[in-house]
């Protein structure tokens, strides 16, 4: 099978050079290659990418050429890191950056996910396979509530390993008119937490994203403030569509 290919440079269409654009992406194998997300791929290598993910995947796919369409419309973003981060803290600031402001396009989009996925792909240096993970969610767009459910997925599978890149997604939407609340919720503080979320988001549309940071925007790890400089939010991994 094509995934025991020990050499990814052996296999079909991967020369030095896209060897070392998947490294980036942190994909090391055959195996990885097949089981990463086509989405991204063809984000980060256009069509090439697509028919690199098809071929891993024993896939005669005639009609590559035509876009991929996912099976369910979600929302996401992914980043490559300027640097290993090799300190969990430092991890965890990005995974909880990406979770706010994924949840932001969320709420703009008038949305609420049932379906939490995250990304996390190991340095060059790391000889172990990146990390694809998802679960069910009750229907939510809010930041906190979303971000607990990132950081849970993360430490449910990473032990350690120095991380060079991640992504986070939501999909699954119904429309956030949908809710359920049980016996054991505070209503009420559901309610301020809202009201509050509404606030902060209502700022960011008028003065921009970075107009309200969280402390950790401040550490060394944070990549919000200079994402927000890249013209278009390229490499933003989560400031597209944000002011």
């Amino acid at each position: 099978k094509v995934w025991a290919i020990p050499k990814m440079t052996d296999f079909w269409g991967i020369g030095r050079r896209m060897e070392k654009r998947l490294h980036a992406l942190g994909i090391f194998s055959i195996r990885e290659l097949a089981t990463s997300n086509p989405d991204q791929l063809q984000k980060a290598l256009g069509q090439t990418g697509l028919r690199l993910w098809f071929h891993a995947n024993g896939i005669d796919e005639s009609n590559v050429h035509r876009p991929y369409k996912a099976k369910s419309q979600g929302l996401g973003n992914s980043q490559i890191l300027p640097r290993d981060y090799v300190k969990l803290r430092d991890i965890e600031i990005i995974l909880r950056e990406m979770a706010e402001q994924v949840a932001i396009r969320l709420r703009r989009a008038g949305k609420k996910t049932t379906l939490v996925s995250i990304y996390v792909g190991f340095s060059k240096q790391e000889v172990r396979p990146s990390i694809h993970t998802q679960m069910k969610v009750e229907p939510t767009n809010n930041t906190a509530i979303l971000t607990d459910h990132v950081l849970k997925l993360f430490h449910n599978k990473y032990t350690s390993g120095a991380v060079r890149s991640v992504g986070v997604n939501y999909s699954g939407f119904v429309d956030e008119s949908f809710g359920l609340i049980s016996l054991f919720d505070d209503v009420d503080k559901l309610e301020k937490e809202e009201r509050l979320q509404t606030a902060i988001d209502a700022i960011r549309e008028q003065f921009g994203f970075t107009s309200l940071l969280k402390a950790n925007a401040l550490e060394e790890a944070s990549r919000s403030l200079a994402r927000s400089k890249l013209i278009g939010g390229h490499s933003a991994g989560g400031l597209d569509g944000l002011k």
